[in-house]
């Protein structure tokens, strides 16, 4: 039978437009630790990526010790930014009022930090408590790993076949491919970059948006193509 039992989004990138706060935050506090990045860069190598992979990424290719309290400096600096700036994406409310089918958040983004961006933007109705968090699974299960998608498949009852993810990330886009699911691309938030959109279609996305009002037309058009492995 064509169609989607689920629709599984991504939060940071393509619910809020909460990656380049993430990125200045995070480049300022690791300019200060001795390693050179911009925000820019941040959105372009690690968007989608959890701030402690970061750091041991850092840690390892650059050969500098990344003092353990950057992970707590960063998740105070950072919700406190969230908190003042952080807005939903542009056309996401007409996007959810239109889809029909079940759907439910799978982030690497804490529960904590989910429940404060969500409930900014007012958007946490439209999943219903369906909002998960791939650090409550465990040590070790955040993307590019495919675990919360799984789960997220999982709380409902659907395999991973018959679901359709929305990513922002080239790493969030492998953990949806590598669950086997089908996969849109979103370029609408205010981290994007020039080749944005050819890297997720690399990845493994079978198209890219770049509005999110486009998203229920791009579904519909989805429903009745079988992708081509």
């Amino acid at each position: 039978m064509p169609g989607f039992d689920l629709i599984l989004f991504d939060c940071d990138g393509v619910l809020v437009d909460s990656e380049i706060i993430a990125a200045e935050v995070e480049s300022k506090l690791l300019r200060d630790s001795g390693f050179d990045i911009t925000a820019e860069d941040m959105c372009i190598r690690f968007a989608g990526m959890d701030w402690k992979s970061i750091l041991l990424t850092i840690e390892q290719e650059a050969d500098i010790p990344v003092s353990a309290q950057l992970l707590d400096k960063s998740e105070k600096l950072l919700d406190a930014a969230l908190l003042r700036r952080v807005k939903m994406i542009e056309g996401v409310r007409y996007a959810l009022a239109k889809i029909t089918e079940q759907r439910c958040i799978c982030s690497n983004s804490s529960s904590h930090r989910l429940d404060l961006m969500l409930t900014k933007v007012g958007l946490k109705p439209f999943f219903q408590g369906h909002i998960y968090s791939a650090k409550d699974l465990g040590p070790d299960r955040t993307k590019p790993k495919p675990d919360i998608y799984l789960f997220g498949a999982k709380q409902f009852g659907v395999d991973p076949s018959r679901c359709l993810v929305i990513e922002d990330s080239v790493h969030g886009v492998h953990a949806a491919r590598a669950a086997g699911m089908r996969v849109i691309g979103f370029t609408g938030g205010s981290h994007t970059y020039p080749t944005h959109a050819d890297r997720l279609t690399d990845a493994g996305a079978e198209t890219v948006i770049s509005r999110m009002v486009e998203l229920p037309e791009m579904v519909e058009a989805l429903k009745n193509f079988n992708e081509l492995v």
